[in-house]
């Protein structure tokens, strides 16, 4: 019997020692929050008391669709249903197409195409790149590439001070024309840019699957709302989050990065992260559409997903959705080919793909390419080639680390007319609105 008793004692401390050391370890995260970043439990409160009032509110029933346009607070008839949220009643822009909320006033719209006219062709053609610095140059290369977006990996992070980050960034925006989209790769877990390094960010941030077995979507708020603050202290202003990939199980590519495999629970996820992002005023990008699910990793080769069309109807596709309908700006399209919807193209060169996303799920943001010198286009097309074919499937944005050549191959494609000049500013109007929508474009 003593025996026994000493075992369990012995498994006990085991176990407690095991969770203390792999467990859920927040304690930095929270001191730092607590002494570092003073409006951060002001903008948590203030977001979770908006989310929860959003969350109880009820659809409003308005005889009159005209008094949406009135500037004065207009009284409404509301019916209560335990399931239906309020779309927000604004008058910020009156003057918007009611169904449409990619649409902004007329006033800035007009603004936004004379910006349009007074861009040359190479300012319109680089307007459409997104391109990967990774520590390679600084601002001086706008003038040769007057791009719409740069993203940053480790060159632009190791061994660097804050102030270091800051200036480099600084420097990027005070040579472009136009203001850039800075974007970062911050999901949590695996894939972490700069938070993992001591120097520019006092913790590590967690994956949201951890934070959610941590803290719930509570957890994850908060999380968001102080990744999204570290960010912008830097002058990132799009973090490419969050993953709306489904998984099937843990043996899966994309599990790690992945949420869960639980549909419902990932959509709420999803609207979370969107909702919470915007109100922190940065913007959000929803990857990988149209869903990995189970394949492999398209970073090393050509992967061919043979999935019906009813699975991504059922599955794959309800993230999306769910951040599209709470007002997501931008969606990045993965470069598998999804047989069932194009047998020959990856998805990100599909014009199947984008005629889905733009008619089936009315989507009216900024459609980014992954990085097309990932091997699941590489392979299969030069590097020029895969630009143009990516202009011509229908993404307003090519995110790029070859962009010298990419770069010279659309303008050329442009000049030929085998890209339209029409087409180019359609898609330059979009990432005009999204810069708009998040305040760095100053008209």
């Amino acid at each position: 019997m003593g025996n026994k008793k000493v075992t369990i004692c012995i498994i006990m401390f085991l176990v407690i020692l095991v969770f203390g050391i792999i467990g859920p370890d927040l304690s930095n995260r929270d001191k730092y929050r607590e002494n570092q970043y003073a409006t951060t439990t002001e903008n948590t409160e203030d977001i979770l008391t908006k989310q929860t009032s959003e969350a109880t509110e009820v659809d409003v029933v308005a005889e009159n669709t005209e008094t949406v346009e009135n500037s004065e607070t207009t009284e409404v008839t509301t019916e209560a249903t335990s399931e239906e949220v309020t779309t927000e009643l604004t008058t910020e822009v009156v003057d918007a197409v009611p169904d449409d909320r990619y649409i902004l006033s007329k006033d800035v719209e007009k603004k936004i195409d004379n910006i349009i006219e007074d861009m040359t062709l190479e300012e319109k053609v680089g307007q459409i790149f997104f391109i990967k610095n990774d520590g390679r140059f600084d601002g001086g290369i706008l003038k040769d590439y007057p791009v719409g977006g740069v993203i940053l990996f480790k060159g632009d992070f190791a061994g660097k001070s804050q102030e270091d980050v800051k200036g480099n960034i600084e420097h990027l925006q005070n040579n472009s024309k136009i203001p850039l989209l800075i974007g970062i790769d911050e999901e949590g877990g695996t894939v972490v840019r700069i938070s993992c390094y001591s120097l520019l960010a006092p913790y590590q941030f967690r994956s949201p699957r951890d934070l959610y077995y941590a803290g719930g979507f509570g957890e994850i708020t908060k999380d968001t709302i102080a990744k999204s603050e570290l960010l912008l202290s830097y002058g990132i202003n799009v973090n490419f989050a969050p993953v709306c990939d489904i998984p099937d199980g843990t043996g899966d590519f994309i599990y790690t990065r992945s949420f869960s495999e639980d549909i419902g629970l990932t959509e709420e996820y999803v609207r979370l992260m969107v909702d919470t992002m915007e109100d922190c005023n940065i913007g959000s990008v929803l990857k990988h559409f149209p869903g990995y699910g189970n394949n492999g990793d398209t970073h090393n080769g050509v992967i061919r997903d043979l999935r019906p069309r009813e699975e991504f109807d059922e599955v794959d596709m309800l993230p999306f959705e769910a951040g599209i309908d709470s007002g997501a700006w931008c969606i990045l399209v993965n470069h598998n080919i999804v047989e069932c919807m194009d047998k020959e193209k990856p998805a990100s060169l599909s014009v199947e793909v984008h005629r889905l996303l733009r008619e089936d799920l009315d989507f009216g943001g900024v459609i980014i390419t992954d990085d097309l010198m990932m091997g699941g286009v590489a392979n299969l097309y030069t590097k020029e080639e895969a630009a143009v074919e990516a202009v011509l499937a229908g993404n307003d944005m090519i995110l790029a680390t070859d962009y010298q050549v990419q770069y010279e191959a659309v303008l050329k494609a442009v000049k030929s007319g085998r890209i339209t000049e029409e087409q180019l500013e359609d898609s330059i109007r979009r990432i005009l609105r999204w810069k708009y929508s998040l305040g760095i474009l100053d008209i």
